[in-house]
């Protein structure tokens, strides 16, 4: 199989997250293979970083995050929309990289929105029911894609995130410059170009 190698995921979250663009997220369940391609990421860093779910400490919650990495945590927000981020770092790091967006390759009808992680979610079908399942598995993985050069990457502040004091101007949002899939980012004047 050509998928990403947990050892892909063992490492620090900002550096997952960069090499997760251009990734392909594959969801293969009930004789459906929904494929997209990664072009928006967020970091969360760990315990220290304040926007990150680990930094309440273990819960059953976060429980996930603090385990091996190369497993998928998703969660529900307002009580409404997932989100799918992959563990990553090491055992104990608490860190994890949220999929912010990604634009339809294959499995999708035409004009699916999958810019923000709810909506990609939904497109995808990803639920709490993946929560914990690792990401080297035939119903879900991730697999090489086309690589994205430094030149076509933004960085900006998380989304969302304004909890967090200083750690919400950290630049751990990554996008593909160029994308029309990228979800709606901070104002103009607070992104950052790469």
């Amino acid at each position: 199989m050509n998928w990403l190698p947990e050892s892909f995921y063992a490492r620090p979250a900002l550096v997952v997250a960069r090499e997760l663009l251009g990734a392909l997220l594959v969801v293969e369940e009930g004789g459906q293979r929904r494929v997209g391609r990664i072009v928006e990421t967020e970091a969360y860093i760990g315990e220290h970083d304040l926007a990150c779910h680990a930094a309440k400490g273990l819960t059953p919650r976060t429980e996930v995050m603090f385990g091996p990495a190369g497993v998928a945590y998703v969660y529900l927000i307002y009580g409404m929309h997932h989100c799918f981020n992959v563990v990553t770092d090491a055992t104990g790091a608490g860190a994890a990289v949220l999929v912010r967006a990604v634009e339809p390759v294959e499995g999708l009808p035409p004009g699916t929105r999958t810019d923000g992680p709810g909506r990609l979610c939904k497109a995808l079908g990803l639920t709490r029911a993946h929560n914990r399942r690792g990401l080297c598995t035939p119903v879900l993985h991730l697999r090489p894609g086309t690589p994205v050069p430094e030149s076509a990457v933004s960085r900006g502040p998380r989304i969302g995130v304004d909890y967090a004091g200083t750690w919400a101007a950290e630049p751990f949002r990554l996008w593909v410059r160029d994308s029309q899939h990228v979800s709606k980012g901070p104002p103009p004047g607070r992104r950052k170009p790469a």
